[in-house]
């Protein structure tokens, strides 16, 4: 099989211009549900992988697990089979007060708290999306008239440290939105590596909430944040599609 990845087992033969990049390989069954003609191309570690269509475009669906260093091998296996245009379909937690449980955010720029794109390059390189592929997404979200906030995130690398309070407490007075684990990594490979990168992502705990019971909730499929995942990988698909006219 030529040019086959390590990781996510993906080969040239599988490859399309698009991918939509969940964390959980449980998002992949539901982007499943809303393609054309899916088809299981592999599932190696956290990397589960279909291609499918959405409006006559094909697409991959490709999980990538938690963290910068996951979503990194992804991305850059995933250039190397020929995929150009990547949108992240995450969860976060909102670091405001009007930011609620289901909305979306759409990152226009990341703080770099994470310890994956440093090791690509220094600090002062900014993690931001492409700027025609985060217009798609917020045009698709308003087409579709869902509830969703546009501006800065932060990504970092742990849950359990001892300052979680202080430190989310610290980014919330500044105006930082939310926080994830892998828009800063794609973000930054993305910008060094020439590719179309994006990240839309689900509140499943909102800025006063508990983290454990508001992902435990979220993973039992208990609130409102279910909605908000079809809804993040519809205006994803749409994005695509959008983006793809221009």
């Amino acid at each position: 099989m030529k040019n086959i990845q390590p990781h996510i087992r993906c080969a040239d033969k599988d490859t399309a211009e698009f991918a939509i990049l969940p964390g959980d390989p449980a998002r992949v069954e539901i982007a499943r549900d809303i393609l054309d003609d899916p088809t299981d191309i592999a599932f190696n570690r956290e990397y589960k992988s279909i291609s499918g269509y959405y409006k006559g475009l094909k697409v991959l669906v490709v999980s990538t697990g938690i963290g910068g260093p996951s979503i990194g091998i992804a991305v850059e296996e995933l250039k190397n089979i020929g995929v150009k245009t990547l949108i992240r379909i995450g969860s976060c937690g909102a670091l405001q007060d009007n930011i609620k449980l289901g909305d979306l955010i759409i990152a226009n720029g990341v703080v770099r708290n994470d310890g994956l794109s440093d090791t690509y390059i220094e600090k002062g390189y900014p993690a931001v999306p492409d700027p025609a592929l985060l217009f798609a997404l917020q045009q698709a979200a308003e087409e579709l008239d869902y509830s969703y906030h546009t501006g800065l995130i932060r990504s970092h690398d742990s849950f359990y440290t001892d300052r979680e309070n202080e430190i989310d407490q610290y980014w919330s007075a500044k105006g930082i939105l939310g926080s994830d684990m892998e828009s800063s990594a794609l973000f930054v490979i993305g910008g060094l590596r020439g590719l179309q990168v994006a990240s839309i992502l689900n509140v499943v705990v909102d800025s006063n909430g508990n983290l454990e019971k508001g992902i435990n909730d979220y993973v039992d499929g208990l609130n409102a944040t279910v909605e908000g995942e079809k809804q993040e990988i519809i205006t994803a698909l749409e994005a695509i599609a959008l983006n793809n006219k221009n």
